[in-house]
């Protein structure tokens, strides 16, 4: 037994079972922030930590595994974005191995539960979002991403703008139904050249591959305007497919996954060009160890190799668990590294009120991107890698995603290095910082109500895909709202005065970008500050000689009119957009506004539960703990918080 696994056994029950309630909360936390919201929060060696971990204590202690333990599961359940779709054949995950002798242990019990050798299919692992074609006679009739294995989402409409994807199959022989699995991503080049034009647009953005695919397909048309779906059109149409397996598909003509990617290529699917065919154990092994080392020799970025039995008759013979199949396996490859400069240590708030270092580093690309900026969670983790200002640090992106700081090269100190002194009031508010509770690592500001931080970070979440989904409540309009450049605009203080907002509010206002993560203020390609004025634009004259495909002249501005702006200045159709989603944004399903309450632990899938439990917002604020924590789904901590 493990050291890890012994200290797992000696737990009490009741331990054990608070364990266990710990992981869940972190995984699931972890997953609908991926799945639901797009969003990163955990590098992927820490949730893999978690899970082996959750794993480890169910094997010990069956009693504490429930139905619905994410060890169980696969991904999270589809958004309430897009139509349900449900799988023909589940669409389940894979799981994972991070060295040779993990890899060659599985490839051993595949030939153990066999009885013999077996041919292996290599393939590179995509870093993009997984998708399902659904062809009936040939043609196209479904596309949906991977929802919790069983239902996904329907992205049909936006996938027919997707380049590659066809709607109707090539050659003849079509089966009456076929799902076609696969990835969606963009190129290197292509990131680079759809966030230009992001930049281009005044619009957000995106912090890496994987995201800008995922949020690129799980977009909505309703409610867009026409340089907004022109945007969406544009991202949209630079996303690429590659084909990697099948779902349903009732005897198909072939006997090997290689053959199959034969077939698809014949119906004009794109199949991977990296993919091989192994002989041995050995001949795998040799395939991973060449992509490791030449990873950045592929156009689009991978995070491994997905291993397979070639032959699809032992699929079924091998069978899978309820999250994956034991056919397959995905190495997982180590975070590249490099060197740069850590130029200072800020300290941000978040909209929990959590104080954060974070390293501000001389750029450096890693991973296929620029990285400035990088957490160091806390004052402890700080210490413990002993970084000082003025060191060169080795930095990597955790899961190829998230920045993260190792350590210093001790042997390049000059003597000028100095040590970080963790601030004891808030740098947004000034109010003392503490623990919230005894024994809590991390540093918290307790000015919940009107820390300008702490309100700027829960006005973006309330506007959150997860939360009241406010179309133009994002990243710049949160920071817009709550820290406007000039002294005599007075800044939102709170976010009950969100859905107050007029458009003379609205327009005055110019703002410092801040970066989604870190918080700190965002710079431009000259290393500047980016100061943008979201909620207008120059008035456009009638004298100015445009083209005829050219917009239309604005109005003349009017002082007894209407407010629309100034004589020189105009209100933008983001101010406008803004206005009239925060008005429908009051009418929301009660448990979006649970999420967007910011309470600690209460997601998506509690706040559901709550809503459909209690019906009310009242109901809910009169119910004991004991009531609450009651509720399939919610439980004592949730209860605690709420």
């Amino acid at each position: 037994m493990t050291t890890p696994d012994a200290e797992l056994a000696r737990l009490s029950l009741d331990d054990a079972r608070a364990e266990a309630s710990r992981l869940t909360d972190l995984i699931v936390d972890a997953r609908e922030a991926y799945y639901g919201r797009d969003e990163v929060i955990v590098d992927d060696a820490t949730y893999d930590t978690w899970m082996q971990r959750l794993e480890a204590l169910e094997r010990l202690h069956p009693e504490v595994q429930g139905q619905d333990s994410p060890t169980l599961l696969v991904g999270a359940a589809s958004g309430t974005l897009f139509s349900p779709v449900e799988h023909a054949e589940r669409m389940l995950s894979l799981d994972n191995v991070f060295s040779d002798e993990e890899f060659r242990a599985w490839a051993a019990r595949v030939q153990r539960d066999v009885g013999g050798s077996v041919r292996y299919l290599c393939e590179l692992k995509i870093d993009g979002l997984a998708l399902s074609l659904r062809y009936e006679h040939g043609r196209l009739v479904s596309a949906a991403t991977r929802g919790d294995g069983r239902v996904g989402e329907d992205v049909t409409e936006n996938v027919r703008d997707v380049a590659g994807i066809p709607t109707a199959l090539a050659g003849t022989g079509h089966p009456e139904l076929v799902e076609v699995r696969g990835e969606v991503f963009f190129t290197v080049a292509d990131f680079e050249s759809l966030n230009a034009y992001q930049e281009s647009m005044g619009d957000r953005l995106f912090a890496n591959p994987r995201n800008a695919a995922s949020g690129s397909l799980r977009q909505k048309r309703e409610g867009k305007n026409e340089r907004q779906l022109e945007a969406m059109h544009e991202r949209l149409s630079r996303l690429r497919l590659t084909v990697h397996g099948i779902g349903a598909w009732p005897n198909p003509p072939v006997a090997t996954q290689s053959e199959v990617y034969g077939l698809l290529e014949s119906w004009g699917l794109p199949v991977s060009r990296y993919f091989t065919v192994a002989e041995s154990v050995d001949a795998a092994a040799d395939y991973i160890r060449h992509y490791g080392e030449h990873r950045h020799d592929v156009e689009h970025e991978i995070d491994g190799v997905v291993v397979k039995v070639d032959e699809l008759a032992l699929h079924d013979e091998l069978g899978a668990t309820s999250r994956a199949p034991r056919w397959a396996i995905a190495y997982k490859y180590p975070p590249e590294q490099v060197n740069t400069k850590l130029l200072d240590i800020v300290v941000s708030v978040g909209r929990t009120g959590r104080a954060t270092p974070f390293a501000v580093m001389e750029p450096a690309r890693v991973a296929g991107s620029v990285v400035r900026q990088a957490t160091l969670h806390n004052q402890d983790v700080v210490k413990a890698k002993g970084v000082l200002i003025g060191d060169t640090i080795v930095i990597r992106k955790a899961g190829d995603v998230i920045p993260e700081v190792l350590g210093p090269v001790v042997e390049l100190r000059d003597g000028s290095e100095r040590a970080f002194i963790m601030p004891t009031h808030c740098p947004e508010c000034g109010s003392p910082l503490a623990p919230a509770k005894e024994g809590d690592i991390d540093l918290r500001c307790p000015n919940t109500r009107s820390c300008p931080a702490q309100v700027r970070g829960r006005v973006e979440h309330i506007g959150s895909r997860g939360a009241l989904d406010i179309e133009g409540l994002g990243e710049v309009s949160a920071a817009a709202l709550t820290h406007p450049l000039r002294p005599e605009v007075p800044p939102l203080v709170t976010e009950a005065g969100l859905f107050d907002l007029r458009a003379e509010d609205l327009f005055p206002i110019d703002v410092e970008v801040r970066d989604a993560e870190t918080g700190l203020v965002r710079l431009d390609a000259d290393g500047e500050p980016d100061a943008r004025s979201p909620f207008r634009r120059q008035r456009r004259s009638p004298l100015e000689g445009r083209a005829p495909t050219a917009s239309r002249p604005d109005p003349v501005f009017d002082p007894e009119g209407p407010f629309d702006g100034d004589a020189d200045f105009i209100l933008s159709a983001a101010a406008y957009e803004l206005l009239d989603n925060l008005e429908r944004a009051k009418t929301k399903e009660l448990w979006r506004f649970l999420v967007a309450l910011s309470i600690r632990h209460v997601g998506p899938v509690a706040a559901r539960a709550l809503a459909q439990w209690f019906g009310s917002i009242d109901a809910i604020r009169a119910a004991s703990r004991e009531e609450l924590a009651a509720v399939e789904g919610v439980g004592p901590i949730i209860a605690d918080a709420i």
